[in-house]
Order: structure tokens, then sequence, then C-alpha cells
């Protein structure tokens, strides 16, 4: 009985972890793919341009990043980086601790692990559910990470939205759950562009997260097929010495 509470408690405590995390939100699916070469290149552009002014990823080297996405020493000091670093040197940000401190209440936390600590599914659908929201600092809401205290850096991109109440209508204060956006003020993509555009983001993040899934995913394909083989060869072995034994 005392196995059977522990379990019940462990599973409760989930549910509230995961409560916490993203509310009653349904996390959207996104179709992450990191051997889309083409993707990543993309993310890594939004990423350097919207997020690593603020946070950093300093787990990750550009020459890395440059190495994986296919992209020369030139091609990586002109599209990624915007500072006097160098192409060796990690990701990080010339924002400094303090300075985050007062302007945001906290410092932005390091991306490198983001997408793998939270999940693709969680970053995905948050970078898509800001909302205006006046009694906010900066005048935008989250519904997967309610007061949140980073602004909607994608605002350009995506436009503007803004809760809808249960008659579909845009509403800021409606009483009720919000469990709906509308967008009321169209940004430089259209919904379907923007969208796009995040998963190739967040497809950038998840890479970020294991750089060596790469390479760990083609090793693993000659490793399955040197195992089915050495299985082969190791069974008419064990037929050939078992063959006069009776």
């Amino acid at each position: 009985m005392k196995k059977i509470a522990l379990i019940w408690g462990l599973l409760l405590a989930s549910c509230g972890a995961a409560m916490a995390a993203g509310g009653h939100v349904a996390l959207d699916h996104a179709a992450v793919d990191i051997t889309n070469r083409a993707s990543l290149q993309r993310g890594a552009k939004y990423f350097v341009n919207y997020c690593l002014s603020c946070h950093s990823a300093k787990y990750s080297r550009f020459s890395r990043v440059g190495e994986d996405l296919g992209l020369t020493t030139i091609e990586v000091e002109d599209n990624l980086i915007f500072t006097d670093a160098k192409v060796r040197d990690p990701m990080r940000v010339a924002l400094r601790a303090e300075d985050a401190r007062n302007w945001f209440g906290a410092p932005p936390p390091d991306l490198s692990l983001v997408a793998r600590a939270r999940g693709a599914d969680w970053v995905y659908t948050y970078l898509r559910s800001f909302y205006l929201d006046d009694s906010r600092p900066f005048g935008v809401n989250n519904l997967v990470l309610p007061n949140a205290s980073m602004p909607h850096v994608l605002w350009e991109l995506q436009g503007w939205q803004a809760l809808a109440d249960h008659e579909g209508e845009a509403s800021e204060h409606s009483g009720h759950e919000p469990r709906a956006l509308k967008l009321v003020e169209p940004g430089e993509m259209s919904p379907e562009t923007y969208d796009r555009a995040v998963l190739d983001l967040v497809n950038f993040m998840v890479y970020l997260g294991e750089p060596a899934q790469l390479q760990r995913k083609k090793v693993g394909v000659w490793v399955l097929a040197y195992l089915i083989v050495l299985f082969v060869v190791a069974y008419m072995l064990k037929k050939e010495y078992w063959r006069d034994v009776h």
C-alpha cells in the first residue's frame, strides 16, 4: 500500500508540475526534423536575429554550428556573428546580468538546453501564444507561461494577438478562461508562414540541445547493420558448433 501511495504521489506531483509549466493550455505538435539542414539554417538566422540579443547559448560555439549546418567560416562570420566574437567563441551575449536584472527582473535564461528540458512542443506553442495585455510591463502576456517577463520579440513577424472569448470576439478581460487567440493586427508574415518560421526556430533549438545527435543517428544506422551481420555470423557458428552434439 505504501508503494502504491508513493506512485500516486509521484503521478500527482508530475501532473502539478505540468500544469505549472503550461497551465491548461494544450500544446501544439512541433514536427521538428533536425536532418533538414535548410530548416536548421533558417532557424539559426531567426535565433541570432531575435534571441541571441538577450539569451545566450553558451554551450554551443559558432564554429560547431557552422560545421553542422554546412556553413563556411566566412558565412558564419557574415550571417551569424554581429558582435566582436570570434568564430570559435561560445554563443554568448553582451548583455550584463546586472542590467538584465534591472530591466527584466531576472537575467534571461540560457537557451542551449531549453528545448531539451521543456520539449519542442512547449517552445513551439509558447512562441505562438503571446497576446496583448495592458497589465503587463511589456504590454503582452502568454497563455503557456502566464506573466512571463519576456516581451514578444517576434511581434513584427506575427503581429499582435488578443484573447478571444467563447463567442469568438476579441476580449482582454472576458471572465472566462482563455481558450483561443485572435490576430488583431497582422505582422509581416501570414499566420501559416509565421508558424513555419517558428518551427524552423524550434528545430534549431532542438539541435542546440544535443548537436551530437546529428552524428549519433548516422552512426546508429551502421551500428545496427553491424549487429545484424554479427547476429547472422554468430547464429551460423552456433549451428556449426552444435551440429554433432546430440
